[in-house]
C-alpha cells in the first residue's frame, strides 16, 4: 500500500484521469473530491463489499438445482 500526506487543497492523480483532491480535514474525517470518467465506477468501500456478496450470492443460486426447479 502506498501511503501519501496530502494538505486541504491537495491532489493525488491516478493515470491520466482520476484525480483525488482534499477537501477538508475535520477532526478524524477527511472529505474527499473524485474527479474520474462517468465510465469509471466509485463506491464507498463497504457497498462494494455488498455488491461483491450479492454477485457470488446470485451466481452460487445459479448452480443449485432446487433454486431453478422453484423458477419453473
Amino acid at each position: 500500500m502506498l501511503a501519501l500526506s496530502r494538505k486541504t487543497g491537495e491532489s493525488i492523480v491516478i493515470g491520466p484521469d482520476i484525480e483525488f483532491t482534499v477537501l477538508e480535514i475535520k477532526g478524524d474525517q477527511v472529505k474527499l473530491g473524485i474527479n474520474a470518467p462517468k465510465s469509471v465506477p466509485i463506491y464507498r468501500k463497504e457497498i462494494y463489499v455488498q455488491i461483491q456478496e450479492a454477485n457470488k450470492e446470485a451466481a452460487n443460486a445459479g448452480t443449485n438445482p432446487d433454486a431453478l426447479s422453484k423458477l419453473f
